[in-house]
């Protein structure tokens, strides 16, 4: 565990449906974290593409959050308020910010270089000015060329390890503002972790290819890197991450303390029998802290 005495944690959901298993075992390990750290335990949701956001859904969270035993610290933010933040942030990156004229079917077409994930790496196509003929849609961080000592990104992960990335050429330079004018996920999530203080991300693993882009939009920022911890998702019966896209069931919030020790088995932890929600709590922050201890071991 951390010695920090300002642990400052946070769950990041986006609105976009129900608490479903997948969102409470991130929510539950970040808790934990919290928790056994003893220190704060903040609630952002991350609402900055509001097309996608679905009415009503943040306060179903929330009331789920809190049936659930899980209380938060301080007032919960929303990033679609937050937009003058993005665009500060924007504004200091200067000429590493550039337009970038590309569609999604244009970059995919390119396949000049494609990631471990198998998605097309950004080719460079606007890097030194747009086409003629084109306009600008997105605006993109220029990353490092290949070879260069701040293209490769490595950080330890509290729970995966060592964890490495070429921005270069497994990425390729990143959009910050979308096509559809949304400040993209990338910026707003550094932007608000800096501003919030967050010490400590404990994320679900399907985040950690973002991680290394982060960290690179922290340091042109020049703000403070949290501490990492990705940890497994839960996949339907077709491999892929249980989310709201592809039909995961909000969880029953009329059985919390099953719902709450499903997620516990998942991540691990030895909770034993217990018979209510304020029980189950101080018993899940103990297993969490020896699990911690015996990851470091």
């Amino acid at each position: 565990m951390s010695n920090q005495a300002s642990y400052i944690g946070r769950f990041a959901p986006s609105p976009t449906g129900p608490l479903h298993a997948g969102s409470l075992v991130a929510a539950m390990a970040s808790y934990l974290d919290a928790k056994a750290n003893h220190g704060r335990w903040l609630l952002r949701m991350e609402d900055v593409d509001e097309a996608r956001t679905a009415a009503g859904a943040a306060e179903s969270i929330l009331a789920d959050l809190d049936v659930l035993g899980m209380h938060w610290d301080g007032e919960v933010v929303f990033q679609s308020r937050r937009t003058a933040l993005y665009e500060a942030a924007f504004d200091r990156l200067g000429r590493l910010a550039y337009p970038c004229g590309c569609t999604r079917r244009e970059i995919v077409d390119s396949r000049i270089c494609v990631a471990a994930d198998g998605a097309a790496v950004y080719p460079g196509t606007c890097r030194t000015g747009l086409p003629v003929g084109k306009p600008a849609r997105a605006y993109r961080l220029r990353v490092p060329d290949p070879g260069h000592v701040d293209e490769l990104i490595i950080f330890d992960d509290r729970w995966l390890g060592r964890v490495q990335q070429h921005l270069a050429i497994e990425v390729g330079d990143f959009v910050l503002k979308r096509a559809d004018g949304f400040w993209a996920y990338q910026l707003a999530v550094v932007v608000d972790d800096a501003d919030q203080g967050v010490t400590h991300v404990v994320r679900g693993a399907d985040l950690l290819d973002s991680t290394a882009r982060q960290i690179y939009l922290q340091r042109q920022l020049k703000l403070a890197t949290p501490y990492y911890l990705h940890v497994p998702v839960i996949t339907n019966a077709d491999g892929e991450k249980l989310s709201k896209q592809n039909g995961a069931q909000a969880i029953d919030i009329k059985q919390p303390l099953h719902a709450l020790s499903k997620a516990a088995w998942f991540l691990g932890l030895d909770i034993g029998q217990v018979d209510s929600v304020a029980a189950f709590w101080p018993l899940a922050t103990t297993a969490w802290a020896n699990l911690e201890t015996s990851r470091r071991a």
